[in-house]
Parts: structure tokens; C-alpha cells; sequence
């Protein structure tokens, strides 16, 4: 038997050769040599310390929303805190939550508390440690508007990180620069508000979502960053890619700032059609689209 999985198997849960088209929203990828899945803090020390010693390449996956991953297969270590990270805590206005917890069902459990500011994430399908990574936002709103600290195993220990450290930015965070921290948790300060209104907003916006999203198909979400002061996908519309198709990665006619997985598209389909786009659209308006979503285990990126 495989010697590191014997001794990962000691601290958590490990499967192996697992698809990472089956961990991603998007439903592309090569296969990861080592799922591990800890139950605690303790678990998850001990397994960094592991991967740590024997210089094992590892990822943190949460609910792979936002995660273009290659078609390569990927030697080394994913990471899932969704299956046991997933308590969250409510003290009055201030909510307490592990970073393998949904972002979305947070929002729901935040509205029958009466406690307003996670709206903007009822929508989006990931959890709170890839939420506060990416910083991800709606609606003019973002994570980094109601977090507090940010909790992380960084440097073999479990630190509180205040927000003012985690140089949060437009879809960005310190911890994109450091791929090696681990997010642990977070603790986000909301605004009491009334649980109906929160609600029919939430629905208001579902609807809104519902009308004008595919989610028909599996994608990523946006694929490019608005430049500042426009619409990616005006840009993309504005130079006939609606509809635009390579192999089984296609521009969505309903949204442009969509790829569609429509069936078997590989991931270099997928980075075929951004690479042409960005083009295109550097060309006619020059402007530089930046991709949005992240990339992993490739040897070139977007």
C-alpha cells in the first residue's frame, strides 16, 4: 500500500486518484493523487506537518466554485474542509463560522437571526474559506465589508489575522499570495436588521439571478474581472462572442462573462476560448480582461 497514504490515513479521511472534474463547479480536471478530509484543527496540523516534511505539493479545495483546474493530473495533496469545517456560531451580531461552511446557507441561517450584510452571498455556491480568499462579492457588496478576523495555519500555527492584515481588494487577498496559509475560519460582524425583508430581498435577488444566469450547465461563475468602470461582458458581446464555441467550452448566450461546460469540455478548451476572448477584446477596445477564477495546478495561466 502507498506509504503516504498510510500515514495520512492515521489523521483523517484519504482517498486516492479522485477526479477533480468531481470537486469542481465546473466539472473539469486531471485526477488528485490524495483527497484528505481532517476532522479538526489537530488533524489538519498534523497532516501540514506530514505533507510539510516530505515537501508534498498540497491544495485547499472548498466547493471548487470558482477553480479552473488543468487537465493534468495532480500529484500531490486536495485538501477538504467541507465535509467537518463546516460549525458556525451566532453572539448576538457577530457570527463565528469554520471555513468549510456554505456561504450560502450562512446567509439563510444569518436572515432567521434577524442579522443583515450576508445578502449578497445567497447566491454564490462556495464556502466561507474560498469566499474570504477570493473575497468574493455581488451586488456591490464583498466579503471584505463585514469580516472582522480571519483565522489561519500559517507557519505551524493557528492564528487570528485582524481584516485590516488580509489586504482585501477587488476579488483579491493576501492570501493569494500565500497559497501555503490555510484558512481556518473567520468572524463576521453583521447588522440587525428584519428577518422578512432580508428574505424577500434574498428572493428578489434568486429570481434576478434565476432570469438572467445559466445555470443550466456546469461553469465557474464570471470568468473575467469587470475593468474598472465597465462590464466584462459588454466587452465580450461587444466582439460577437455570445455563443462563441470551442470543442465543449462555450460562451454562454445568456450571460457572456459564462463558459459553459456543455458536456466533455477539457480545460485546455476552456483556456483556448479566455485566451481568444482577451484577445479580442484587447484588440477592439484595449482594454485587458484578468480572469477571475483561479487557477490550478497548471504550468501557464490566464
Amino acid at each position: 500500500m502507498d506509504e503516504l497514504y498510510k500515514e495520512l490515513s492515521r489523521y483523517a479521511s484519504v482517498d486516492m486518484d479522485q477526479p477533480l472534474s468531481k470537486m469542481t463547479t465546473l466539472r473539469i480536471g486531471g485526477r488528485a493523487k490524495y483527497v484528505v478530509w481532517p476532522e479538526n484543527e489537530v488533524a489538519l496540523d498534523s497532516i501540514m506537518r506530514l505533507i510539510n516534511e516530505k515537501n508534498i505539493p498540497f491544495k485547499v479545495i472548498g466547493k471548487g466554485s470558482d477553480l479552473l483546474c488543468s487537465d493534468d493530473d495532480f500529484e500531490g495533496a486536495v485538501i477538504r474542509l467541507d465535509r467537518h469545517f463546516h460549525h458556525s456560531y451566532f453572539d448576538q451580531n457577530v457570527l463565528t463560522v469554520q471555513a468549510g461552511a456554505s456561504i450560502i446557507a450562512l446567509a439563510v441561517q444569518a436572515m432567521k437571526n434577524g442579522l443583515s450584510g450576508l445578502e449578497f452571498a445567497s447566491g454564490i455556491p462556495g464556502t466561507v474559506g474560498g469566499a474570504v480568499f477570493m473575497n468574493a462579492g455581488a451586488y456591490k457588496s464583498s466579503v471584505a465589508e463585514i469580516i472582522d478576523e480571519v483565522q489561519v495555519l500559517r507557519n505551524g500555527s493557528l492564528e487570528w489575522m485582524k481584516a485590516e492584515e488580509c489586504e482585501f481588494g477587488y476579488r483579491s487577498s493576501i492570501f493569494q499570495k500565500h497559497p501555503e496559509w490555510i484558512i481556518v475560519a473567520a468572524r463576521f460582524v453583521l447588522t440587525p436588521g428584519d428577518s422578512r425583508a432580508i428574505s424577500d430581498l434574498m428572493e428578489d435577488r434568486r429570481k434576478r439571478r434565476m432570469a438572467s444566469q445559466p445555470l443550466d450547465y456546469p461553469s465557474c461563475g464570471s470568468v473575467f474581472r469587470n475593468p474598472e468602470g465597465l462590464n466584462a461582458w459588454q466587452l465580450i458581446d461587444g466582439i460577437g462572442y455570445r455563443g462563441r464555441r470551442i470543442g465543449d467550452a462555450m460562451v454562454s448566450d445568456k450571460h457572456c462573462n459564462f463558459i459553459l461546460n456543455m458536456g466533455s469540455a477539457t480545460a485546455e478548451d476552456y483556456l483556448e476560448l479566455v485566451k481568444e476572448i482577451q484577445d479580442k477584446v484587447s484588440e477592439k477596445y484595449g482594454v485587458q480582461l484578468h480572469t477571475e477564477m483561479e487557477m490550478f495546478n497548471w504550468k501557464r495561466t490566464a
